[in-house]
């Protein structure tokens, strides 16, 4: 299928905000819970880059050793790219981001308002209680910017819809194999959940399990899940059609790590924060290596994959971390691995193509 679905580009979704008068927040990575910035009627879109965006105006803030994805959203800020904002969310998702949110409030201190999120790197019961805590605290700090307090009420309705969406992502990934869609307009179905509302994607994910075809598809070659952080530079996917590669799970901090299981508590700042503690294993959740390992091997048996093809941005260490012993662990139960480590300030190096490419050859 050359065009499956309407699907909305970030630029096209901001400029019906702005011409429709909505406002909207940026949201840098990883963990937040949309549903307590939709209540404050604030769309939230998140800021993963932007891919192959100039680092020239962050160079001057940060360390050269600094991931792509921290330098790049600076200088996209610096340049004026979030000046319509209504507010900045950074979370500290690790200690690039922590970093992040010290140069915008210490030094930079823009006149769009910046709110930092600490996610616990614990799944115990007094993380949750502590998670709550920094909720309800981004509750108040929200209120002040736009004059609302919602109800328990309203807060649960929202969380509600954004569960709704959380599962129909999981469908559509579940179903991957049955969609017909190349890997490159897979995944620009999938990073709409980052920009529009939960609402807009349940229908695009339902519209997309409507064109499924009643049988596996027999046209695809190798079987891979892939990890890491976020599938930039884009154009790798296209590579990887071309090599007979079909992405069948994906666990991207951006999309797979991101599907929350649903909570029923009473508090509806409770309910947000066991939700995203009780989220896939990730490296910005403190998660162990066994469980990620354990995750991964349980997806690929599951998914028939052949191989598991880590999507690794320079210099994000609390995913290198994990690598040797995933990759070890994966080849001892008969997975292929391939680390692809990328900086998405750049396009995708040929050297980089090419390593895929003899990887899908590899597995022949």
């Amino acid at each position: 299928m050359s065009d499956p679905l309407n699907i909305p580009s970030r630029k096209e979704v901001l400029s019906d905000y702005q011409s429709s008068g909505q406002d909207f927040v940026a949201v840098y990575p990883i963990h937040y819970h949309r549903a307590l910035l939709r209540a404050h009627d604030l769309m939230p879109v998140e800021l993963w880059g932007p891919s192959q965006y100039s680092t020239t105006s962050a160079d001057a803030h940060l360390q050269a050793y600094t991931c792509s994805v921290v330098r790049c959203g600076l200088s996209f800020a610096l340049d004026g790219g979030l000046e319509k904002a209504r507010a900045i969310i950074v979370p500290h998702s690790c200690d690039s981001l922590q970093g992040l949110g010290s140069v915008f409030l210490d030094f930079i201190q823009p006149k769009t308002p910046v709110l930092t999120l600490y996610v616990p790197r614990g799944r115990r019961e007094m993380d949750v209680e502590f998670f709550a805590r920094e909720l309800m605290a981004l509750d108040k700090s929200l209120a002040k910017i736009t004059g609302k307090r919602p109800s328990e009420k309203m807060l649960h309705s929202f969380i509600d819809n954004e569960q709704k969406a959380d599962s129909a992502m999981e469908a559509v990934l579940n179903n991957r194999i049955r969609i017909p869609m190349s890997n490159r307009q897979f995944y620009e179905l999938m990073r709409t959940r980052q920009y529009v509302a939960a609402e807009k994607f349940e229908k695009l994910a339902r519209d997309t399990l409507e064109s499924m075809q009643q049988d596996n598809r027999t046209d695809c070659s190798h079987k891979l899940v892939i990890s890491g952080l976020v599938p930039e530079p884009a154009e790798l996917l296209s590579v990887m059609d071309d090599a007979g590669l079909t992405v069948v799970w994906d666990d991207t901090a951006c999309i797979g790590r991101r599907i929350y299981p649903e909570t029923d508590d009473a508090d509806p700042y409770v309910r947000m924060a066991r939700s995203i503690l009780g989220a896939p294993p990730d490296s910005a959740l403190g998660s162990s290596v066994e469980a990620r390992l354990a995750h991964l091997l349980d997806l690929t048996r599951n998914k028939q994959a052949q191989g598991v093809v880590f999507w690794s941005v320079k210099f994000c260490e609390p995913e290198l971390f994990y690598l040797p012993q995933l990759s070890r662990g994966l080849e001892l139960a008969g997975i292929r691995t391939l680390l692809l480590e990328v900086d998405i300030s750049e396009p995708a190096s040929a050297q980089v193509q090419t390593r895929l490419e003899a990887f899908a050859e590899s597995l022949t």
